[in-house]
């Protein structure tokens, strides 16, 4: 946890397969803890083929099943399910916008919002930006995308820094 603090967390991602890798993960941790998730990291980037978008969303019923003893993911199908219904939306959006990362920056403007956290309570557990996010994205099919979900995962790929005030990672406001 303290080498992806340090290395990642809240680190400005706009690579469409990184971000889809963010929304996949995040919809995984549902219900779990982060650290889980992060312990099993690698065998999902095995399990959904490096997280590409077009390779995803061709996975068959038959793939599906097989995901489902897949002992190095969370097992639950809701959540398989999703990351390859996720998988196509994201082609939708790839095809309407030129990129993923185009059309989920749009949610903070197209650059992080920087926020002033003191201390982990002062983090909020969702925003009207992550409201914002989690409605457009429902409407567009996915799941697993809930308003909590989606301000982790805008944490996650440095949409927003909130690292404490004091934390070494702290960006500067910009405005």
């Amino acid at each position: 946890m303290i080498r992806y603090h340090d290395e990642e967390w809240g680190v400005p991602v706009h690579d469409d397969r990184r971000l889809f890798e963010f929304l996949v993960l995040e919809g995984a941790q549902a219900g779990l803890s982060w650290s889980t998730i992060l312990n099993k990291r690698e065998a999902y980037r095995e399990a959904f083929r490096a997280f590409d978008p077009a390779t995803v969303a061709r996975f068959t019923p038959a793939r599906i099943e097989k995901l489902l003893g897949d002992a190095g993911i969370v097992r639950n199908r809701l959540k398989i399910e999703s990351a390859v219904s996720n998988a196509r939306a994201v082609l939708d959006v790839q095809r309407e916008y030129g990129s993923l990362d185009a059309y989920l920056w749009q949610f903070v403007g197209g650059k992080p919002k920087v926020n002033r956290p003191r201390a982990p309570g002062d983090v909020p557990p969702r925003t009207d930006e992550s409201d914002a996010m989690s409605r457009a994205l429902q409407k567009r099919g996915f799941r697993f995308v809930g308003s909590t979900i989606c301000y982790a995962f805008m944490q996650a790929v440095g949409m927003v820094d909130d690292h404490a005030v004091g934390c070494f990672r702290k960006r500067r406001a910009t405005s």
